[in-house]
Parts: structure tokens; C-alpha cells; sequence
């Protein structure tokens, strides 16, 4: 197999039109799509741009079934999310909905054909425990048992262990900011609840402001290190800066101002460089001062440019290049490195790489971070 033979890409770059493909690379780039978890992404894709048509004998059969199970997943998260309301009802803090969750509620375009796995909520830090005393109560409870990794959520990271829901088995992501409060890239979570916006005129569930939402996708892309769904990421991202622009005449100055307030002008650089390459989309011409701004150093940013590019692919074979390992790996160290002070981070890997190599012999074992 051929390496480096990203077909995923293309489908969504503008303004150029979108390929067309013989019967092998849609093979090809339906193991790609499974990969990056975008297959009903492709599918919503290619009903956009007529295609369905020109496809080989079982692929749009393949795809339609995908938009089913998307739709299903769809109408799960919006009974969980009336769940978490009525759970969190008697607290005095928005319940702010974050990613994948945020754009269905919204009904945002990184919602069409989007698969959906944990439903991500920001709460007030002072409100975080009795938010998740009352989600317990409600039946979300949290498998982590492990000492070391509840401390590691706890004192650390900018969220708690998973809560998971005993019967019906949704997992929440309770948050109280957007990264770790000992990241290089750390956000007071009460700015961003400042600026966060009903889903419907007196709705107590929230959602980011349009630029936020844009400047989480960047911190939580460019600090997790896990680049397994990068691309679909990098693709909600381009969603949300066509979308942002749309209904917003200043956003692209807000969005600056916004990143230059929350000190994520480094994470927001990256971004745009990578949405640029892949998709094509580019901030105003008048914005260009505010564009360089951004930049870091010119060493940090070629280094950064090479590394994003490498990992920006589908995880599948077909699209590594020689230093696409490499360069995950880097990035991956990297996060750490980002997200804690070097004797954390130093101390955290060296237990992941023991864990690793001498697994707990528990039947049961708990969730490692």
C-alpha cells in the first residue's frame, strides 16, 4: 500500500471542488474515514455535493447506514442533556456544554453527521462538587478508583474522572475551565461562563460564545496530544470559523481580542495555520497584523508546522508518512510538557510507561489517564 495517501482532505477543501474518486480509493478512503471517525461526515459530504450517484455499488449503502446510527447516537445525547439539566436544576452555575454535545444542542454545523462519545460540561469551579454530588445522585457515578489518577484529575486537571451513568451508560466530562490550571495555556473557567450563551432565551443550558468555541477547539487540539480524531477536530474547527463569520460582522477581530485576553494566541496560531493548509479557510486580508501577532518564535514555529503536519493525518497506514510516528510521539511528550510543570510531567510519563509495561493483574481495572 502506498503511503501518505490522505483521500480524506481533499473532500473538504475550498473553494477547489471536491475529487472524484474511482471504486479502490473509495475502499481506501472509507478504512481512512472509520479511522478518523468521520464516515458519516463523508456521508453528509458527498449528499452535499451530489455524489451519491457516482459512488461504487454498496458504498452509499455503507455511508446511509452510518448517518442511521449517527442519528440515533443524536437523539441519545438530547435525552442525556435533558437528564443533566434536571439533575443539575437546584445548583446556582450555568451548565455550559462543551464540543461535540454543544454543537448538536446549538444545532452548529460541526453537528451534521458528527459521531458523539462523551458529553462534556463546564460548571462553575465553586459549584464543581456539588455538581458532581448531584450528578451521583442522579445515577452518573465514577469507576476511577486508582488514588494516584483521582488525585491526578483532581489537583491537576481542569476536569474530574469520568462519571458514567449505571444503566444506561453515557459518560459526562465534568469540567470547571478549558485547561489544566497548571498549563502553560491555563483559562480562568469564570470568563468563559461570563460570555457563555443560553441555547434558547431562558434556557439554563449554555453554550460557549461563538469565539470561544473556536479558541477551546484550538487549546484542547494543541495541548491533548492524542491526535486518533485530530483531523475530525481540525474539520469542527474550519466549521466554526465559516459558521463564526457568518453570524458575527466583527468576530474574526473578536477572536483575536478573545485569544490575546485568554493567552491563547500560541494554541489559536496553530490553528489557523493547519485549518489554512487542510481546508483552505484564511482570516480577512485587514486582520493580517492581528495574524502575526500570533506567531511564536520562528524556530518554535517551523518545528510545530512539520510535527502538525505529520500527525493531521487519519490514523491508518496508508496516510504515515516516515515521520508521522516520530512526530506524534513528540507532540505527545509535548502535552505533557504543556499541560504540568516538568517534574509532574516527568513523574506522570514515567508511571503511564510502568503501567504500560506491568499492567495491574485487577480483574476489573480502572480507567488510566
Amino acid at each position: 500500500m502506498t503511503a501518505d495517501r490522505d483521500l480524506l482532505t481533499p473532500l473538504w477543501r475550498h473553494p477547489r471542488p471536491a475529487p472524484r474518486f474511482g471504486a479502490r480509493d473509495w475502499e481506501l478512503l472509507i478504512a481512512q474515514a472509520r479511522r478518523a471517525r468521520l464516515l458519516a461526515r463523508i456521508a453528509v459530504r458527498v449528499q452535499d455535493l451530489g455524489l451519491q450517484d457516482e459512488l461504487p455499488v454498496g458504498v452509499w449503502r455503507h455511508l446511509r447506514a452510518e448517518l442511521v446510527w449517527v442519528e440515533r447516537q443524536r437523539q441519545s445525547v438530547q435525552w442525556e442533556v435533558d437528564c443533566l439539566d434536571r439533575a443539575l436544576a437546584a445548583l446556582p452555575t450555568p451548565v455550559v456544554l462543551l464540543k461535540g454535545a454543544a454543537y448538536l444542542m446549538a444545532e452548529l454545523p460541526p453537528s451534521r453527521g458528527r459521531s458523539f462519545g462523551d458529553i462534556d460540561v463546564l460548571v462553575d469551579r465553586a459549584c464543581l462538587d456539588k455538581a458532581e454530588s448531584a450528578l451521583m445522585a442522579a445515577g452518573w457515578i465514577a469507576h476511577e478508583r486508582d488514588t494516584y489518577n483521582q488525585r491526578y484529575y483532581r489537583q491537576w486537571m481542569h476536569e474530574l474522572p469520568p462519571l458514567q451513568h449505571v444503566t444506561r451508560g453515557s459518560v459526562i466530562d465534568l469540567h470547571h475551565t478549558i485547561s489544566p490550571p497548571t498549563s502553560r495555556f491555563a483559562v480562568d473557567g469564570r470568563l468563559l461562563l461570563q460570555q457563555a450563551q443560553p441555547l434558547s432565551p431562558g434556557s439554563r443550558v449554555m453554550v460557549l460564545s461563538p469565539v470561544d468555541r473556536v479558541l477551546h477547539s484550538a487549546a484542547h487540539l494543541f495541548q491533548e496530544g492524542e491526535f486518533d480524531h485530530g483531523l475530525r477536530d481540525l474539520l469542527d474547527m474550519d466549521d466554526l470559523l465559516l459558521h463564526g463569520a457568518q453570524i458575527q460582522s466583527d468576530f474574526w477581530p473578536q477572536l483575536f481580542g478573545r485569544a490575546a485576553q485568554l493567552q491563547l494566541q500560541v494554541p489559536l496560531h496553530h490553528a489557523l495555520v493547519q485549518v489554512q493548509r487542510l481546508f483552505g479557510t484564511t482570516p480577512p486580508p485587514e486582520q493580517a497584523a492581528a495574524v502575526q501577532a500570533l506567531q511564536p518564535s520562528g524556530l518554535a514555529r517551523a518545528a510545530m508546522g512539520w510535527a502538525l503536519a505529520q500527525a493531521l493525518r487519519p490514523m491508518h497506514p496508508s496516510c504515515d508518512g516516515p515521520g508521522t510516528a516520530t512526530a506524534r510521539f513528540v507532540l505527545y511528550v509535548r502535552s505533557h510538557w504543556l499541560r504540568m510543570p516538568l517534574h509532574l510531567a516527568l513523574m506522570h510519563l514515567t508511571r503511564k510507561a510502568w503501567m504500560r509495561m506491568f499492567p495491574p493483574k485487577d480483574p476489573n481495572p480502572t480507567l488510566t489517564v
